[in-house]
């Protein structure tokens, strides 16, 4: 997994609340497993019309936000159904980060095993990064996962809570996996003390 430390890059607004995981990726793609491929359909049904053509309006069809890494969100994002589909969708299109006022559980922790950093902070806040985003290309944040802050392009810095664990994980780069890979060391040492302990096992 790629670690998380520190990121600047453009803000795409997105000023709707309820976005549920059904509309950051229908469930037409669940069929594949594989965490790459999913960015093409992210929001599917609002970024293409029946044709398949994009719809011009839709904020990552513009221009300015194409290459958007921060998602600005409202209220409960990520409510709906338990699928991790949903944060591969948006790490394969490049979203590293999602800032909204709330986020649904499951979903804000299947965010941290995929590499993507959820930041929950009061309405306020995100109301004054909404607007920041709303500036398009031009407007650059910086979240800074070792401070805890987020700084908009204006030079304003909003503070936010991460769980140590996890902020330990997206730092150092660690899934499941690879937590479990940082006690190799114990888990071989184990091995071979029940293989001289138990040969018969």
């Amino acid at each position: 997994m790629e670690k998380f430390t520190k990121l600047t890059g453009i803000a795409a607004p997105m000023p709707l609340i309820n976005i549920d995981t059904d509309m950051i990726i229908p469930k037409q793609f669940l069929k594949t497993i594989k965490r790459s491929g999913l960015g093409v359909n992210l929001f599917d049904e609002m970024r293409y019309d029946d044709d398949g053509n994009e719809i011009p309006d839709f904020v990552l069809n513009k221009p300015a936000y194409r290459d958007a890494q921060i998602l600005v969100a409202g209220d409960n994002f990520g409510c709906g159904s338990s699928r991790e589909h949903a944060p591969w969708a948006l790490l394969d299109f490049g979203i590293r980060c999602v800032i909204a006022p709330s986020f649904a559980d499951i979903f804000f922790n299947n965010c941290f095993k995929n590499g993507i950093l959820p930041i929950a902070l009061p309405q306020e806040q995100v109301d004054v990064l909404m607007k920041d985003a709303e500036k398009g290309s031009n407007a650059r944040m910086i979240v800074d996962l070792e401070a805890q802050t987020v700084t908009s392009s204006d030079g304003e810095v909003f503070a936010f809570e991460v769980d140590a664990h996890k902020k330990h994980c997206l730092l150092d780069g660690l899934d499941d996996i690879g937590l479990t890979m940082e006690k190799s060391d114990a888990i071989a040492s184990f091995e071979q003390r029940v293989r001289a302990e138990r040969p018969w096992v």
